[in-house]
This record gives structure tokens, sequence and C-alpha cells, in this order.
């Protein structure tokens, strides 16, 4: 079913459901939006625009958040934290009054309690940790272990510092095994260096 969803297009930032987004809202129109959200339904939809500028193009995909935790300062400005509820896709963009931008979109009925195989697991853990070696990440492991499938897998694609493209691609795969698969792809290919021995990204 359709439902009108007021948006924050943020570009290099997405949301998966069921994990968590800190965000510090400055922007006049952005705080107008945190402050209807807090005053209706406390929902915000994140989206990616697809090149930076006013008004630009949305990428087709998002995830919808609920506001968590929220501190209000003194000057205006948000500090929040959007918990995601569910994947939506854009159907078409509306003419609005208000600051921020609204678009009509349909939620994404993800499949539940997710899970990979032992192989998929490995091979995904085996890349995650040549992918932190080379670029000089220390990470625990021994709780990376103790991370569910789909809380490994869909908070790293978050946090990852890939470019808006290929975390878009992150978000929209349709299914765990699929997200997976394509961060391993990205992590060998984000782990090539050029001449200059410079990452390579996908831009």
């Amino acid at each position: 079913m359709a439902r009108k969803l007021s948006i924050f297009p943020l570009p290099g930032a997405i949301l998966f459901p069921g994990l968590q987004l800190p965000l510090h809202i400055f922007e006049p129109r952005y705080r107008d939006l945190v402050g209807s959200a807090l005053a209706k339904d406390r929902l915000i939809a994140m989206i990616q625009p697809q090149k930076s500028g006013e008004n630009s193009p949305l990428y087709e995909v998002g995830c919808l958040g609920r506001i968590g935790d929220v501190e209000a300062l003194e000057d205006g400005r948000y500090n929040i934290v959007l918990e995601g509820e569910a994947r939506f896709r854009v159907l078409r963009e509306l003419d609005v009054t208000t600051a921020f931008r609204q678009v009509e979109a349909e939620l994404i009925e993800d499949p539940q309690n997710e899970v990979l195989s032992s192989v998929e697991r490995a091979a995904f853990e085996f890349e995650a940790k040549r992918f932190a070696v080379m670029q000089g990440y220390t990470v625990d492991w021994d709780s990376v272990e103790r991370l569910d499938d789909e809380t490994l897998i869909n908070g790293v694609a978050q946090i990852i510092p890939f470019d808006s493209a290929a975390k878009q691609a992150l978000l929209e795969a349709p299914n765990l095994a699929e997200r997976c698969e394509l961060m391993i792809q990205l992590m060998q290919f984000f782990a090539l260096r050029d001449d200059d021995d410079e990452i390579v990204t996908l831009q």
C-alpha cells in the first residue's frame, strides 16, 4: 500500500531495518522535518540523492526510520538516533509546501530471520579480515563472530566506507545472501590500488 513519507536525502548515509543511525540535524529544513516527525509519528525516511545539489533526483530505494533517542538543543538543532523499520521504494515525489521533500512510496516486505550458509559466512569473514588489514582498521573479531548473520552483514553494509553508489547497491540487494556476495565483491574491488597507491572507487 502506498503511503506518504517525509524524506531526509543524505549522500553516503544508509539505514537498514533493525539497525540504528545517529544523526546531527542542523539545517533549518531538516530541523522542521524532525519537529514535524516528533509531533506526528516520529518517522523519517532516509534515502540517498543520486548527485549533490538542491532537489537532486533520488535513488529508488531507502529505509524508513523511527526516531528513538532525541536531544533538542537550545539553538534548534537536534541529535537523534533513527531506528530502521522497513525499506521502501519511491513511486513518485510529491509537490508539497513544506521545506522538506516528501514522496509517495511503498514499503518492501523483507524476508524475516535470514541466515547464511556456513560457507557464505566464512567467505565473508575471511574477506572482511583481509579488507580490515589493508585499510588499517582494528576490529574485535571475537565480538564479530558472535553476531547473527543479519546484524553482521547489514551492520557492515551500513558503516563500511564505500562510495554512495556502492552503498546504494547494498541497500537494494533483495536478500541477505545476495548482499553478502555483493559485499565480498566490493571489498575485493575496493582493496585494489592504482599506480598512485590510492584506493580504487566505483566513481
